[in-house]
C-alpha cells in the first residue's frame, strides 16, 4: 500500500539556512554582510569535479540549473570541529556526546533552476530504506554517521585528533550522505550545507522568531516542547522544540514532519517577506548565526550565488516530499523503517523540477502563501501541481490539500 506522509520532512534547521543564504543581497549593506559571511563559515571539500559549476558574471541570472543538498546535524560539535558546552546542549535538550548524534536527521534537495527566480525543495524522510554507496542498503541518515565513524577511526590512529579529526571526519560524512541521495533522487549535487543543533536555536532567534499555530497544548520533556493551543511566535531554543518533538504526539514522526512543514512555510515567509535584508541589526546577526552553525561546500560563491537569485521570493519556493510506501518496513539490522521505490522517487523529482512553475518567473513577490500539505506531494502557492501516478497495482496517494495552518 502507498502511504504518503502527512507533511513535507522540511527540516526546520537545514532550510532555515539556506532560505536566508539564498537571499542576502537586496542593499549594499547586505552585500557588506554577505561578504563577512563569506570570510567567516567553515567549508568541506565535498563536492565531486564532475558535479562543480562554474562562476557566472556577477549580477547575471542563474545560467546553469542547481541542486543543492541541505542537511540538519544531530551533532554535538560546531562546523569548526569544537565541542558544543554541555550547558547550550542542556539548554537545547540534546544530551551530550554520548547520546546520538552525528546523523542527518533532516535531508533536503533544493532545485535551482535557470534564471533563479524559483526554488523547489524536495524532502526525504531520515529513515529511508536506500543504497548507501560502500555499505548496502540502510537507513539514510546513517550515511554520514557511518563514513563519519569510519574516517573518523582511520584518521585517528594515524595520530589525527582534536577540531582537525572532527572537521576531516565531518566531510567523510557529507561525502556519503551525498552520494546516497544522488543515487536515490538521481539527481547530481552541486552544492552542499549543513546546519547543527545549536544553529538552528541562533538562526530562528536572529530573525526575530516566527509565528506558528497548534491545535493542542503540548508538554514534551524530551524535547523541551511546551507550548499552548493556537498562535504563537516561537525561536531560538523553543523553536528548536517545536520542530524536533515527536514523543506524545497522535502520529509521532508524520506529526514531527507536519510540524517543520507548517514552521518552514512560515519562516520562508518571514525572510523574505518582513525587512530582514534592510534592518542592520536583524541581518548582522542572521549573518553571525549563519557564520557560527552552517558548513559549506568549498568553493560555493555565495556573493555571485545571491546575485543570480533574480525575484526569489517566498511565493516562488515549492515545498514536497519524497513518496514512500511504507513507514514500517521490518529490516536485518535497522529495525523498522521507511519503504521507498527508487524508480519511484526518481519519477517524482523529475516531475516536480520539471513543472512549469519551477521555470517561472516566480510570480509577483508575496503573491503567494505556503501552507503545509496534509498528505504527501508539493504544495505551490502560484500552481498545484501532483505527484506522479504510483506503479500499476499500487493504489492512488491521497489528494493533495493544504491545512489551516494549524498541526499536531
Amino acid at each position: 500500500m502507498l502511504i504518503t506522509s502527512r507533511g513535507r520532512r522540511i527540516g526546520g534547521r537545514a532550510v532555515l539556512g539556506v532560505v536566508s543564504t539564498l537571499v542576502l543581497g537586496v542593499t549594499g549593506f547586505a552585500w557588506s554582510q554577505l561578504h563577512r559571511l563569506d570570510t567567516g563559515l567553515v567549508t568541506a571539500d565535498v563536492i565531486a569535479p564532475s558535479a562543480q559549476v562554474p562562476d557566472i558574471p556577477a549580477g547575471e541570472p542563474l545560467a546553469v540549473a542547481q541542486n543543492i543538498l541541505l542537511v540538519g546535524l544531530d551533532s554535538r560539535t560546531k562546523p569548526d570541529g569544537t565541542p558544543l558546552p554541555q550547558n547550550v546542549l542542556d539548554a537545547l535538550h540534546a544530551g551530550g556526546g554520548d547520546d546520538g548524534g552525528n546523523t542527518t536527521d533532516t535531508m533536503i534537495v533544493v532545485h535551482v533552476p535557470v534564471g533563479g527566480a524559483a526554488a523547489t525543495a524536495i524532502s526525504i524522510p531520515r529513515d529511508s530504506y536506500v543504497d548507501i554507496p560502500g555499505y548496502g542498503k540502510h537507513k539514510i541518515n546513517s550515511a554520514y554517521s557511518r563514513a563519519r565513524a569510519d574516517q573518523r577511526g582511520k584518521l585517528a590512529q594515524q595520530g589525527m585528533s582534536g577540531p582537525e579529526l572532527e572537521v576531516a571526519a565531518d566531510a567523510a560524512g557529507a561525502k556519503s550522505a551525498i552520494a546516497a541521495v544522488q543515487k536515490l533522487t538521481g539527481l547530481t549535487v552541486n552544492h552542499y550545507a549543513a546546519v547543527n543543533l545549536s544553529g538552528f536555536a541562533a538562526l530562528s532567534q536572529a530573525v526575530g522568531g516566527v509565528r506558528v499555530c497548534l491545535k493542542a497544548p503540548v508538554h514534551d520533556s524530551f524535547s523541551g516542547a511546551d507550548f499552548p493551543a493556537g498562535t504563537q511566535t516561537v525561536s531560538g531554543t523553543q523553536a528548536l522544540a517545536f520542530v524536533r518533538q515527536r514523543h506524545g504526539l497522535p502520529n509521532g514522526d508524520l506529526d514531527r514532519i507536519a510540524r517543520q512543514q507548517a514552521f518552514m512555510s512560515a519562516m520562508a515567509e518571514t525572510v523574505l517577506g518582513s525587512g530582514t535584508f534592510t534592518d542592520p541589526a536583524r541581518l548582522s546577526s542572521l549573518v553571525d548565526a549563519l557564520a557560527g552553525s552552517v558548513t559549506l561546500d568549498h568553493g560555493w560563491n555565495l556573493l555571485s550565488f545571491a546575485q543570480q537569485l533574480h525575484g526569489l521570493s517566498s511565493g516562488a519556493i515549492a515545498f514536497g516530499t519524497i513518496p514512500v510506501q511504507s513507514l514500517s518496513l521490518a529490516t536485518p539490522s535497522d529495525g523498522d523503517a521507511v519503504k521507498v521505490d527508487p524508480a519511484q522517487v526518481k519519477e517524482f523529482v523529475q516531475a516536480q523540477i520539471s513543472s512549469p512553475d519551477v521555470s517561472a518567473s516566480g510570480g509577483t513577490p508575496g503573491s503567494g502563501t505556503v501552507h503545509p500539505s496534509s498528505s504527501g506531494g508539493v504544495v505551490r502557492p502560484i500552481a498545484e501541481t501532483t505527484t506522479p501516478a504510483p506503479p500499476a497495482g499500487t493504489p492512488a496517494q491521497p489528494k493533495m490539500t493544504t491545512a489551516s495552518g494549524c498541526v499536531n
